[in-house]
């Protein structure tokens, strides 16, 4: 579903990435692990075209994305779940995924907002509890909830989730993870960026291990876990 080619990329002129090649199959979740400053964030703003690509491709589905723009990346089904979290805060529950569905709104078809809302709800029942409260109200891990909730909305082809459990309290990253697995086990292709390499790798199909914007190393998610390299790239 997505190739990448010898991908270099960055901020202001200077790449953060340096030849990154990898492929995520239709179907399958893959990760990106490495310690801060790895580049893991850069990659998924790349794939989004919200950083500027120097060399190298993006294919998705067939089509070079390499020079589209951000919204026209999000038109085709790559949507991301952003670092932070990054919800509307004076908005309620239900605005903040209201918004997501704008991807469909020119379908102009209530049944379809219906059902991906429910769908939403039937994931995080909190979520329904809660919809009528302004997103700044809610804690650290509800507000997780409405993030990728609100990417759910856009029902993408490829979903990308920069560090979904950056700064949780472990029971709710643990939770996260559970929600993460149904929408694997639902067929949702995935990339998944973290620091939490154990787990994420543990969840993936395939694994990249990233170091100062390269690929360190890489290989099935569960033999991933156990190799050297995982020391190596965060802790030297």
């Amino acid at each position: 579903m997505l190739k990448i080619e010898g991908l270099c990329a960055g901020y202001k002129g200077t790449d953060a990435l340096h030849g990154i090649s990898l492929e995520i199959p239709g179907g399958t979740i893959v990760s990106a692990v490495g310690a801060n400053g790895a580049g893991k964030s850069t990659l998924i703003n790349a794939i989004s075209r919200v950083v500027d690509v120097t060399k190298g491709r993006i294919v998705f589905d067939g089509e070079d994305i390499t020079r589209l723009s951000a919204p026209d990346v999000v038109e085709l089904g790559v949507v991301q779940v952003p670092e932070g979290r990054q919800v509307f805060a004076a908005l309620t529950v239900s605005e903040n995924l209201e918004l997501g569905f704008h991807r469909l709104r020119r379908r102009r078809d209530p049944a379809l907002f219906r059902k991906r809302l429910d769908y939403v709800y039937d994931l995080f029942p909190k979520l329904a509890e809660r919809a009528s409260q302004r997103a700044i109200t809610l804690s650290g891990g509800e507000q997780s909830m409405v993030a990728i909730g609100r990417a759910l909305m856009a029902d993408p082809k490829l979903l990308l989730l920069d560090e979904p459990s950056l700064g949780l309290a472990p029971l709710v990253v643990e939770r996260m993870f559970d929600v993460l697995r149904v929408l694997r086990d639902a067929g949702l292709t995935m990339l998944l960026v973290e620091q939490h390499a154990d787990e994420a790798l543990a969840l993936s199909d395939y694994g990249y291990v990233l170091s100062v914007g390269r690929v360190s190393a890489h290989g099935a998610g569960e033999s991933l876990r156990h190799q050297e390299a995982i020391q190596q790239a965060y802790f030297g």
